[in-house]
């Protein structure tokens, strides 16, 4: 396989190349901060930033692909599912 972007620095802007299935946890970091996440079915997200603050997102819908540098999606106050981190 041939990949024409293989010299090229990753930015944020550009196209994530690792992704992970997220089990949302109150004392577990993700294995690495995320450039994204993606929703599969919608619902509450509660996640710690990459900066440690703690946002809670209602009613994020099915589908959802959210450009958020996160370290840790909470259980407490998720109820959202199918979460992917992208990397």
């Amino acid at each position: 396989m041939t990949d024409r972007f293989s010299h090229s620095q990753p930015s944020l802007s550009g196209p994530a190349s690792a992704g992970f299935s997220v089990t949302p946890s109150d004392t577990t970091d993700l294995e690495e901060a995320t450039r994204a996440l993606y929703v599969g079915t919608g619902g509450d997200l509660s996640v710690v930033m990459l900066s440690g603050v703690t946002l809670l997102l209602n009613g994020v819908p099915d589908g959802s692909l959210l450009p958020l540098r996160v370290t840790r999606v909470r259980a407490t106050g998720t109820t959202a599912s199918e979460i992917v981190a992208l990397a």
